[in-house]
């Protein structure tokens, strides 16, 4: 698996549009279904007026990455743990490490030596918490991290939500965050629904952490669930290395998914591939994105 490209040794500076080559952009993904037993063929969507943002910045743009690795088989993601693989050698981090993204869906990717690198998705993260907060209060999101803080987990639930087939599956895999359901959580309080959601995602992200072909050293996390103290406490909880939120290595944490399609794009425009077998199932590595051009 080739993935080289030149190491990056320091942050561009501050500029405007016109400083810029290229534009990679992902859209709003409303539709992420790998194929299946039941279903041969995936199907994946990302809504982006590609050709409005080209025209309005006079620039090419790049969109559309998961596409491509869904038609030659693969789950459509994650495509980011390429990018994960360039920050762990930028950063000369001790390898082999564990790059845990808590988005809607967690997924984690184990960084090795010689080109190792292999991800998958390890289960529903902040998106049931989120959702299950918003039903409940109307608020965005259990903020701090407060009402699981002062809920119990009901360990019967969490137990029925860990026996879903999927954690007993092997990667590449890959999940829609409203794969799971909220209604084993439909009796509970409002904070021991949290509680139970938080030890949930803390759960799934120990399970795909053990089921690394390699122990990591430590864990980054990236993403809006670095933070939320309770839930990086759990999953810190549950794991014997050390887990640190992206800032500690020297990463920004709230820009790595803007710089991961920005990569990506880099990638597409000089035909290297965006998707492996080891991440997201294809046969072999692909690239992915189509590119329009200012009209």
């Amino acid at each position: 698996m080739s993935t080289s490209l030149p190491r990056v040794t320091s942050w561009p500076s501050t500029g405007t549009a016109n400083d810029l080559d290229l534009i990679g952009v992902h859209g709003q993904t409303v539709l992420n279904e790998p194929p299946a037993p039941a279903r041969a063929a995936g199907r994946t969507a990302q809504l982006i007026d590609a050709q409005h943002l080209a025209d309005g910045l006079r620039l090419p743009v790049i969109h559309d990455f998961r596409t491509a690795d869904v038609a030659a088989g693969g789950q459509g993601a994650p495509l980011v743990p390429i990018y994960h693989q360039a920050l762990a050698h930028w950063s000369k981090l001790d390898l082999p490490i564990a790059v845990l993204n808590l988005g809607g869906v967690g997924n984690v990717n184990l960084v090795g030596a010689n080109g190792l690198l292999e991800a998958f998705d390890t289960g529903p993260a902040n998106g049931m918490i989120d959702l299950f907060v918003q039903a409940r209060t109307g608020a965005r999101c259990d903020e701090g991290g407060a009402l699981a803080a002062a809920g119990r987990v009901e360990e019967t639930v969490l137990a029925g939500y860990l026996a879903h087939p999927y954690f007993a599956a092997r990667s590449p895999k890959s999940l829609d965050r409203f794969d799971f359901s909220l209604d084993p959580v439909a009796d509970l309080s409002l904070e021991d629904g949290a509680a139970t959601l938080t030890a949930f995602a803390a759960e799934a992200v120990a399970l795909g952490v053990g089921a690394c072909s390699l122990a990591p050293r430590q864990l980054v996390v990236c993403g809006g669930g670095r933070h939320n103290p309770v839930l990086m406490a759990a999953i810190s909880e549950r794991l014997p290395i050390p887990v640190q939120a992206a800032e500690a290595v020297g990463w920004r944490g709230d820009s790595i998914e803007a710089e991961a399609f920005a990569y990506l794009a880099a990638r597409a425009a000089n035909s290297l591939p965006t998707s492996f077998p080891t991440t997201t199932g294809v046969e072999k590595a692909i690239s992915g994105g189509a590119i329009v051009k200012p009209s």
